[in-house]
């Protein structure tokens, strides 16, 4: 037997260069530091996206845009052998999957991972973040309940807000000028075909810049002589407690989407009034809430142009930052980048539960 199995990896290593990654995944190694917790949580983004992907699949199968979107869904969730834990578990990974997102970006933050040679690593990243937003945006219409389909109408007047050309994207995005069935058949191919593809593409490039570059230190570790800076073998040892990580992740993905299964709601009805506390999802709380105060200071059209500007200033100055702190010594500008992190953590955290107490 053991004969046999070498044979045929020798036949697949003589075509595959199967030998090759195995020499690459041994010499490949990982730092190993106090904040080593935090190199995981790129692997968990990747995870959730996994089971969204299998689980997406899944639900595929039996979901029908357009006018029957809602009634599906339900057959989904009511009717299928288990496929209430199916969708229950897809929309409880889409969550997760925003948060360790946004977790990863700001352990890269903190940790000055943006800088030379990892500018494209940050920049890609980012472009990442703003797929997933747009992939929760999406998948959020696609059951066409009550919930969703008014928190679309909200979430598409903040871009026709936008002069001149926003009435023309807000329109094109929802194929008419009112959420409707054309529009959950828009935001369907966007999620099953033009997010993903292009997501594909964007992950490929920044796990190949992680591969090039490597895990980078800290500032603190950095400081150190190399001699006392220590590593571990990427493969078995990083790699088994990556996959123990993802295990515990299972577990507790497996256990919110028991315990807690997703609400199907009441159909979507257009002639019914918007029920009462209509908002987005959580991951859009922040700027949701940053509009309504805006709204309040400057009433009409004003307010929302000055959130868009804001926001696109603030998005501007996040990708930038790469090209701002570009010292590795701990100097004044490495200082203000590092408050400017604190300081835009803090806002997001406040402005998300800021909005869900006044809701």
């Amino acid at each position: 037997m053991k004969t046999f199995i070498n044979s045929i990896y020798g036949w697949a290593d003589a075509r595959l260069g199967l030998e090759e990654l195995s020499h690459f995944a041994r010499k490949k190694t990982v730092p190993e530091h106090a904040h080593s917790f935090w190199y995981y949580w790129g692997g968990l983004s990747l995870f959730f996206f996994l089971v969204q992907a299998f689980t997406g699949i899944l639900l595929l199968l039996y979901y029908r845009p357009g006018p029957e979107a809602f009634e599906s869904v339900r057959q989904i969730t009511y009717e299928m052998h288990f496929g209430w834990l199916i969708r229950s578990t897809h929309s409880w990974a889409a969550n997760l999957m925003v948060f360790a997102v946004f977790v990863h970006m700001f352990s890269v933050f903190f940790m000055k991972a943006y800088r030379s040679p990892r500018e494209f690593g940050w920049w890609s990243g980012l472009v990442l973040l703003m797929v997933v937003m747009v992939f929760g945006f999406s998948g959020y219409l696609l059951p066409m309940n009550e919930l969703a389909y008014f928190a679309t109408k909200v979430g598409l007047e903040i871009p026709a807000s936008t002069p001149i050309i926003g009435p023309k994207i807000a329109e094109l995005v929802r194929g008419g000028l009112e959420v409707n069935e054309v529009t959950v058949q828009r935001f369907f191919a966007l999620h099953v075909v033009v997010l993903p593809a292009v997501f594909a593409v964007l992950l490929g490039f920044h796990l190949w810049l992680v591969q090039k570059h490597g895990n980078a230190l800290p500032p603190s570790e950095e400081a150190k002589p190399a001699q006392e800076r220590k590593t571990v073998p990427f493969f078995p040892n990083f790699l088994m407690k990556d996959l123990a990580v993802w295990l515990v992740a299972l577990n507790i993905l497996a256990v919110l989407a028991a315990v807690f299964p997703w609400e199907l709601g009441q159909p979507a009805d257009a002639l019914k009034p918007a029920p009462q506390g209509i908002h987005p999802e959580w991951y859009f709380m922040s700027q949701f809430q940053v509009l309504k105060v805006l709204g309040d200071w400057m009433p009409g059209a004003v307010g929302e142009i000055a959130g868009i500007l804001l926001f696109n200033v603030c998005l501007v100055l996040w990708f930038l930052v790469p090209l701002y702190d570009t010292s590795r010594e701990s100097g004044r500008r490495a200082r203000r980048v590092t408050w400017l992190g604190l300081v835009a953590l803090i806002a997001l955290i406040i402005t998300t539960i800021w909005g869900y107490a006044v809701l």
